[in-house]
């Protein structure tokens, strides 16, 4: 039997953590090529540090002459991302900071393992194990330890650029240890907060001025007790942020770009890949076939595996788990996942409508537990699976 009584930790980074900017700048590529043509293929990484960004990787379109355009515009597409989260230091600002393209065009030799061909459907552009996770303990589905992490981040970065804080600097960390009893979130035990400022002068107190009611306001009502340890800026000033204090890399937030640890990861990570990637892909369908056997009561809490091999077009696995807390059989679940949706590359892409210039703002807070938005974005988020999957059991 799973414990029931316990404390559990997550943490979120803002879009102004060194690796955040570099998530960032990643998916705005991806999004300008699909804007371009939606079977765009990119896989674009990020590298950023002191007074410099180097974007690398392999893209593709089917217009040569395009393509060389459109990497011409890499430059700007970088810039425009730091100018937006906020940076503009003396070693890192979006106007003087030097920017290296490095992108090529895609493999001859991945593509044919991707592309659609008279005798195969179009295959997974790489071989690996996706996993995604739904529990009933939030509104949207979510762990609540990375939901509201994520919460507080978002609440401080509205307050940033609005102006209403404007001593908060765009490189932040929050991390909450949730106190669970009978399985269910009901406070927390400590909160750490660290948020560059922009102000030398400010201490550890002074920041806590400022960020606590957004933090009180953020938390639901009763979370916070007389009890509850405070960790703001535990080391002292932080004016020095973003990749000038420590360099950044696409990819390495994946834990935060997903469940926080409360579910497995495959280990694949999501910003710059397009959605042929099964990294992404199929970690979105995971998500969505997750949440929607929890939306349907099949289960408190669900996990979804899918395994794929590269150029191969059906997943070679589908597997279940809800961790003792299910109505219905795992192995009745599995079936009538693929009975549901259709899990190939170019199945999954075509279901959820991910095709689309939809990526730049699932960079930061998270890629799940957001709200489907009208054109599109975060469309694995939606439970409109709930009453086919009940049919199908």
């Amino acid at each position: 039997m799973s414990r029931q009584s316990y404390i559990f930790t997550s943490e979120s980074v803002s879009e102004g953590h060194p690796d955040k900017v570099c998530d960032r700048i990643s998916d705005a590529v991806l999004d300008a090529f699909l804007t371009e043509e939606p079977e765009a293929r990119v896989a674009a990484e990020t590298f950023a540090t002191t007074n410099r960004v180097v974007i690398g990787g392999e893209v593709g379109l089917s217009d040569k002459d395009k393509l060389h355009e459109y990497m011409g515009r890499i430059d700007e597409i970088a810039r425009a991302c730091i100018k937006d989260i906020g940076y503009e230091q003396d070693k890192f600002h979006h106007e003087t900071v030097e920017v290296t393209n490095l992108l090529h065009e895609q493999s001859a030799h991945i593509a044919q393992g991707v592309d659609a061909a008279e005798n195969k459907d179009e295959g997974a552009g790489d071989q690996g194990i996706m996993f995604g996770f739904a529990t009933n303990e939030t509104e949207a589905l979510m762990p609540a330890p990375i939901q509201y992490s994520h919460a507080i981040l978002r609440r401080l970065a509205e307050v940033r650029k609005s102006g209403a804080e404007p001593t908060l600097g765009p490189d932040a960390k929050s991390q909450l240890s949730v106190v669970y009893r009978e399985g269910k979130p009901v406070g927390v035990s400590s909160i750490v907060l660290s948020t560059q400022h922009l102000d030398e002068s400010m201490t550890s107190d002074d920041v806590r001025a400022v960020v606590e009611p957004y933090i009180r306001e953020t938390l639901p009502e009763g979370w916070i007790s007389a009890d509850t340890v405070w960790h703001v800026n535990p080391t002292g000033k932080f004016v020095i942020g973003g990749p000038d204090g420590d360099a950044g890399l696409t990819g390495r937030k994946i834990i935060v770009d997903t469940y926080g640890g409360a579910a497995p990861h495959g280990g694949g990570a999501f910003s710059g890949k397009d959605p042929t990637k099964v990294d992404r892909s199929a970690a979105y369908a995971a998500r969505y076939l997750a949440k929607n056997v929890v939306a349907a009561g099949m289960a408190e809490r669900c996990t979804i595996q899918l395994s794929y091999a590269i150029g191969v077009s059906q997943p070679l696995s589908i597997y279940a788990d809800t961790h003792g807390t299910g109505d219905v059989a795992p192995a009745d679940i599995e079936k009538a996942i693929g009975q549901v949706m259709d899990l190939s590359p170019r199945g999954i892409r075509q279901h959820l409508e991910l095709n689309k210039p939809i990526y730049q703002r699932t960079a930061a807070y998270g890629h799940f537990g957001r709200e489907p938005d009208a054109d599109g974005g975060f469309s694995w988020e939606k439970t409109d699976l709930v009453e086919a999957l009940k049919a199908a059991v």
